[in-house]
């Protein structure tokens, strides 16, 4: 299971280095929703490459805005303690696999 985080727990979690795989969603949001069922296969089967969370941005405004957040879901990928890239929208599970295979 992809474990929720704070704002403050995902900035230390980038900090320490190495590939990080961070959800930001809504509940309220149903493109986001679908996207956690798609997420939850794949980060098991990318886990030996990244970690993998979530940040519900209704909670984290501060984060979101920081990382110019404008629309959900928006998936990034940090890497050594920066952003990489990120997708913004819903990808079914072969085009989010194809998405983290080219950023992992």
């Amino acid at each position: 299971m992809i474990k929720e985080m704070s704002g403050r727990e995902l900035d230390a979690l980038v900090e320490k280095g190495g590939t990080v795989v961070c959800d930001f969603w809504a509940s309220w949001c149903m493109p986001c929703r679908m996207l956690g069922q798609v997420m939850e296969p794949l980060s098991e089967e990318f886990a030996d490459k990244a970690t993998f969370v979530k940040v519900n941005v209704d909670e984290n405004g501060d984060l979101a805005a920081s990382l110019g957040i404008f629309s959900i879901p928006d998936v990034f990928v940090f890497a050594d303690g920066k952003v990489k890239t990120h997708n913004v929208g819903y990808l079914p599970e072969d085009g989010m696999r194809d998405f983290l295979k080219q950023n992992l």
